[in-house]
């Protein structure tokens, strides 16, 4: 009977833990290039994000593919100690060395420096903790954007 009563007691404390609603990506802005080493240029951007919950939860890890055109191109892999308050927007910042040879020197060269619109996806998911319970929020989102160096 007690050791009944003990998982029942756990089963209850996991599941108030458990966000009601997934955190949501509202805009990945601000998306720009910026000379990187050698070839190869930096994307940055910044990720916005919303919680919709009543709890506040800790960010651990940002893990994404970068795809430019459907090619994958770069991998971010971030490690953060952020808190997101509960029910409130945040901002991550994204930042990740592009590999050129994925997309084509002479073309994304080209491309860059005159200006051309890409397809840009980011898909992967950011790593959380609700009250130390581990937590994996996916994400996948595709924008067109202007690139220039």
């Amino acid at each position: 009977m007690w050791h009944k009563l003990c998982w029942l007691v756990v089963l209850v404390l996991l599941i108030g833990c458990v966000p009601k609603e997934q955190v949501v990506l509202r805009a990945i802005e601000n998306v720009e290039l910026a000379p990187g080493e050698g070839v190869d240029p930096i994307l940055k951007a910044d990720a916005r994000f919303y919680n919709p919950n009543k709890i506040r939860m800790k960010i651990k890890a940002i893990e994404l593919d970068v795809f430019i055109d459907g090619k994958k191109t770069a991998r971010v892999d971030q490690k953060l100690k952020s808190v997101i308050k509960s029910q409130s927007e945040f901002t991550l910042p994204l930042e990740v060395q592009l590999s050129m040879k994925e997309i084509g020197l002479v073309d994304a060269l080209l491309g860059l420096f005159g200006g051309k619109k890409y397809l840009l996806n980011y898909k992967g998911h950011i790593k959380v903790t609700i009250k130390g319970f581990p937590l994996r929020i996916p994400v996948d989102y595709t924008k067109e954007v202007k690139l220039r160096i």
